[in-house]
């Protein structure tokens, strides 16, 4: 009998148990019994970022409707393809899949049975999503491969590469064939700035609160009506906005105009800023009302290939990013002249033959768009969409107004139908993560591009124009701000620790000579994880043992089927350790993605699936142990 011992049930868990039982009937013969064991003291399924336990104010940022955990025809990949039902289709009927089981809470199964395709569902909606596909992949598995779930932190992992593997519980240790860290979203101890702020905090009796995931904060130090600044501008912002507005009792009232906010009295003074100074860009509230774009069409295999072949180190922006966005800008102008003709003064093929010859900085390039595309509000123009504030100074009051403004036309267009070439671009943006992995698979990007073009701009420029929060969110800022909860602070905030009064003085060019005196900070961002700072413990140890190689703060891994590369091997892929996620160079972030993406995260959970069954089948099994006693709820098959 083989072992398989899984750190981390989360959804990327949970995703390579079902490639591997999708793989399984090819791969592990049925003479070869295999006992898999997942480690995590957060539920199955959920984790810890998507566990039930967790505030109901707090929604995922996707449509019901883009969320799956399946496989579909668009996929890539060498094993069997198993369809199964998105968020929305699982949310109809869930009794009509098995293996059924009734979700507990009330309030959950309530928003199930009225959940839209384009509802924005809770995180507890997903967690009840995630719990059921964890096991109809426990249910899938043959009769040969056993389940078992440890509710445990893995302490350390240790092992020869020819012998067994330990991982460490707090009450015993399982010995393993194979070991795969599939630890989800990790945090880092706080960085030297950090730790400056938070001395600083101490010293002066302030609230401070590093990066953090939403979930597990605690807010309680901040006092009514203290003034907090908030730095940062994305997902997590919009959750701690949540938890400290509506989370305190306050009110969303719907009126003829919008929104109203009715305070509570325990809300903070809030100020926002960020380097950009502006929220992250809603979600689309519609659909394509054209055909699809077929993509890609100019960052495909052959086009990255070109680039390869020329010798020496390659840069993103330089080398690359001239072919994503003339790919984003294709999704974009599709729709917009398939969708919306009256809007545009030329035949979509006459445009598309002098687009296809094009590069995207060549001058005649923006002279086609501008012929075609008569309005500028339908053209594409990165540069005004990534630096929204620059150049601008204005009062403190006139920046309120201005960002209204700005937050009321983001909304508007979002949910208008009319703007859908907005939609045409996220899908083309997607399209590209079809080719990033080759990309940083080849190690030929500098390491400069890679730190601040890749893990830098590139994925903050992604976040900021895909990963935004709902619409209904920007309305409830907008209230925020009418009722003087919540003021905005401009672009390139900079906060400085003031000894003298004890506050943390926020500033931004955007106003300049105004200065916000707080005595609350928090980092409205999520933390990054950096692998010489971990919070892990089995990283930790690893990493103190030099059996880890990092890149750009991250675990490296070899990238075809996630097997950790180890200094003591060479650098060598090790034959027993692999590992998946976003704490990896593979930089899959999402576990779960939009249907028919073929999502790079689906790929690589199939390839480490495959690379797992093959060694598990030929290998010769380690000696068997005397395992601790599962958690009382262990899926066992």
């Amino acid at each position: 009998m083989s072992t398989l011992a899984i750190v981390g049930a989360g959804p990327r868990g949970t995703g390579l148990l079902e490639r591997i039982a999708a793989n399984a009937a090819e791969l592990l013969p049925s003479d070869r019994p295999l006992e898999i064991h997942l480690v995590d003291p957060h539920p199955p399924g959920g984790g810890r970022i998507w566990r039930y336990d967790q505030s109901p104010l707090l929604r995922m940022n996707s449509m019901a409707e883009d969320v799956t955990m399946f496989t579909d025809a668009s996929a890539t990949i060498e094993g069997p393809v198993r369809p199964g039902p998105s968020l929305a289709e699982w949310a109809t009927h869930p009794e009509e899949f098995a293996p059924y089981r009734p979700v507990a809470d009330p309030a959950v199964q309530a928003e199930l049975a009225s959940l839209a395709p384009t509802d924005f569902p809770t995180r507890r909606a997903q967690s009840a999503y995630l719990d059921w596909v964890f096991r109809r992949a426990v249910a899938d598995l043959p009769a040969h491969v056993t389940v078992t779930v440890h509710r445990d932190t893995a302490r350390s992992v240790s092992g020869s590469p020819d012998g067994a593997q330990l991982v460490q519980l707090s009450d015993g240790v399982l010995i393993a064939d194979q070991v795969v860290l599939t630890l989800g979203h990790l945090g880092s101890s706080p960085d030297p700035c950090q730790r400056e702020l938070a001395g600083f905090a101490a010293r002066h009796g302030r609230f401070h609160l590093p990066p953090a995931f939403s979930s597990d904060v605690d807010l309680s130090g901040v006092a009514p009506g203290e003034q907090l600044v908030l730095r940062g501008f994305g997902l997590a912002f919009v959750d701690l906005v949540a938890m400290l507005t509506e989370g305190r009792g306050g009110r969303f009232v719907p009126t003829p105009g919008g929104l109203t906010y009715q305070p509570s009295g325990r809300e903070p003074v809030i100020h926002v800023g960020s380097r950009r100074g502006v929220p992250y860009h809603s979600k689309t509230g519609y659909r394509l009302q054209g055909p699809p774009a077929p993509l890609p069409r100019y960052f495909d295999a052959a086009a990255v290939d070109r680039v390869l072949a020329d010798p020496g180190p390659l840069e993103l922006r330089r080398d690359f990013w001239p072919l994503m966005a003339k790919e984003i800008g294709f999704g974009h102008y599709h729709e917009l002249f398939h969708a919306h003709r009256e809007r545009v003064s030329l035949p979509w093929s006459e445009f598309l033959d002098h687009y296809d010859r094009l590069d995207w900085y060549a001058p005649e390039l923006a002279a086609l768009v501008a012929r075609a595309v008569p309005d500028p509000a339908d053209r594409l123009d990165f540069e005004a969409l990534d630096h929204p504030l620059t150049g601008l100074r204005l009062t403190p009051d006139q920046l309120q107004q201005h960002l209204r403004d700005h937050i009321g036309a983001d909304h508007d267009r979002r949910a208008d139908p009319a703007h859908s070439a907005d939609l045409g671009a996220f899908l083309a943006l997607l399209s590209l993560f079809g080719q990033l992995p080759r990309i940083m698979a080849t190690g030929r990007l500098t390491a400069r591009s890679v730190a601040t073009e890749l893990d830098g701009w590139w994925f903050g420029f992604f976040s900021f124009l895909a990963s935004g929060p709902p619409g209904f969110r920007l309305r409830q800022l907008l209230a925020l701000s009418e009722a003087g909860v919540v003021r905005f602070l401009g672009a390139d905030l900079r906060i400085e620790p003031d000894e003298r009064t004890g506050t943390f003085v926020a500033t931004s060019p955007t106003t300049p000579g105004h200065r916000v005196h707080a005595t609350a900070l928090i980092e409205a961002y999520l933390p990054k994880h950096v692998l010489s700072r971990t919070e892990d413990p089995v990283l930790r140890g690893l990493a103190r043992n030099g059996e880890l190689l990092e890149e750009s703060g991250l675990l490296t891994v070899s990238l075809d089927d996630g097997r950790l590369l180890d200094p003591t091997l060479a650098n060598a892929p090790h034959p027993r350790r692999t590992a998946l996620g976003p704490h990896t160079n593979g930089r899959a972030y999402t576990a779960f993605a939009r249907p028919r993406t073929n999502a790079p995260g689906f790929r690589q959970n199939d390839a480490a699936a495959r690379s797992l069954l093959t060694r598990l089948s030929q290998s010769r099994p380690v000696q068997p142990c005397a395992l601790p006693e599962p958690s009382p709820d262990p899926c066992v098959r």
